[in-house]
């Protein structure tokens, strides 16, 4: 019987790992099947535990469940204990295990752009996706990281578990009422720009990151589009700035998770280039 694998998030049509993985296990001469699982909300833990009861091999995880998928999880790799999120799942003589590849993913995209050594860097976003990414990006000798967030609760709860991160200050997190209270001599300045966030609407929903002098960052969007260009990247560019969106990261991550279940790590340059 051909191995079931797939994806669960909310949403989760637009998800292009099915043709990633299907990519991948025709390249290695593996036959699978691997689908689209869209979960409600309060769904999450009986989705997963009957997709492993039918026979699933393995199963990638999506916004906005990577924490639910860590708290669920038997035993964690030690990347995704430091996390404390996950995006792949697997089962091994009857024990839920989870893995985080997110952060692996994201850095051997990164690196094919920028150095990334010595870079101030900030994330966006304080939920499951900054958490996948904060200990490989600290990893990668760089000079500081720094955390913004719309409200100030979840980037300080992320600062409990990473000590060594920058909480920005709450002005800086609030709505633009409290922005224009910035001094205006006072810009935001960084190497690196990283969206952690799941925001995806018209561009008028970053105006709270005005502080931030775009035009002198390079800018990376951890959502992705086949043509490279999301709201966040387009808000960026009519900044005056570069960005990139996260296609790149999404075919690695995807490969580290193919080679935890299979044993073989594909070719990520080929699939990429046809996915463009």
């Amino acid at each position: 019987m051909t191995a079931r694998y797939g994806v669960m998030g909310n949403p989760i049509a637009h998800s292009l790992s099915p043709q990633i993985h299907q990519a991948f296990a025709k390249e290695t001469r593996r036959e699978l099947h691997y689908e689209k699982i869209l979960v409600e909300p309060g769904n999450f833990s009986r989705q997963v535990k009957d997709f492993f009861m039918m026979g699933g091999q393995g199963l990638n995880i999506t916004l906005p469940f990577k924490e639910e998928a860590y708290v669920l999880a038997q035993l964690k790799t030690p990347r995704c204990e430091q996390a404390k999120a996950a995006n792949t799942l697997w089962k091994k003589d009857g024990v839920l295990y989870a893995d985080n590849t997110d952060g692996i993913g994201l850095i051997r995209d990164l690196t094919r752009h920028i150095d990334l050594s010595n870079q101030r860097i900030l994330i966006l976003g304080a939920g499951g996706a900054a958490r996948g990414i904060i200990g490989p990006l600290v990893d990668a000798s760089i000079a500081s990281l720094s955390i913004m967030n719309r409200t100030s609760e979840r980037a300080l709860a992320l600062q409990k578990d990473f000590p060594m991160i920058q909480c920005l200050k709450a002005d800086f997190m609030a709505a633009p009422s409290a922005l224009n209270r910035c001094p205006a001599d006072r810009p935001l300045s960084f190497d690196v720009v990283i969206n952690a966030t799941s925001i995806a609407s018209h561009q008028s929903v970053w105006d709270w990151l005005i502080p931030i002098q775009f035009h002198q960052a390079f800018c990376y969007d951890l959502s992705y589009t086949r043509d490279g260009v999301t709201p966040f990247v387009e808000w960026v560019l009519h900044q005056g700035g570069q960005a990139i969106d996260g296609l790149g990261m999404l075919v690695e991550q995807a490969a580290e998770a193919f080679f935890i279940w299979h044993g073989v790590f594909p070719n990520t340059a080929a699939v990429l280039s046809s996915l463009r």
